[in-house]
């Protein structure tokens, strides 16, 4: 083989070489960019949107919006209850997570205080029923727990309080 032909070659095997180094560029640049979001974690402060379905521990659904429109929040915030805001942090987009809340991370535990007895009289003549919500004068809600013809049992804690969550969340969208 000539010099000639030999240069050719060489010149050839290294156009190969550079074309197959572009290519892989291109390819590894392509995935970096359509990738790049879900790099991106939520922080503290993040706007978020989340798909979320909420279970009690015996296995009641209680709330989901997975076939609903999305729920908005900033991570971190008191916007929503702690353990919830907690569990989002760290997630990516598209990312699903479930995660158990005990009281203390949810609505807290049972406040025996916001439980009172009130006299019946203080209803007037209106129609009252256990399970029915009232509003005491400050416009806190209650619910009525018990009553008799002399007494009216309310409770002013949340509903969920004292109870232990479960709740599947997929991270929609951060902003």
């Amino acid at each position: 083989m000539s010099e000639e032909s030999t240069v050719k070659v060489h010149f050839k095997k290294i156009h190969v070489i550079v074309i197959a180094v572009v290519v892989v560029l291109a390819i590894a640049s392509f995935y970096l960019l359509s990738h790049n979001n879900s790099s991106i974690s939520v922080k503290s402060g993040d706007n978020v949107t989340v798909f979320y379905s909420l279970w009690l521990s015996n296995g009641t659904l209680v709330q989901s919006n997975f076939n609903s429109t999305p729920f908005s929040f900033i991570a971190g915030s008191s916007q929503v209850i702690k353990g919830f805001s907690n569990a989002v942090i760290g997630m990516k987009e598209g990312q699903t997570k479930n995660v158990t809340l005990s009281p203390s991370e949810a609505y807290g535990n049972i406040n025996n205080s916001l439980i009172i007895t009130v006299p019946r009289a203080d209803f007037g003549n209106n129609s009252i029923a256990v399970g029915e919500q009232v509003s005491n004068g400050n416009g806190a809600a209650g619910v009525i727990t018990a009553l008799n013809s002399t007494n009216v049992t309310v409770n002013f804690n949340p509903p969920l309080a004292g109870k232990t969550l479960i709740f599947e969340i997929k991270v929609i969208k951060i902003n």
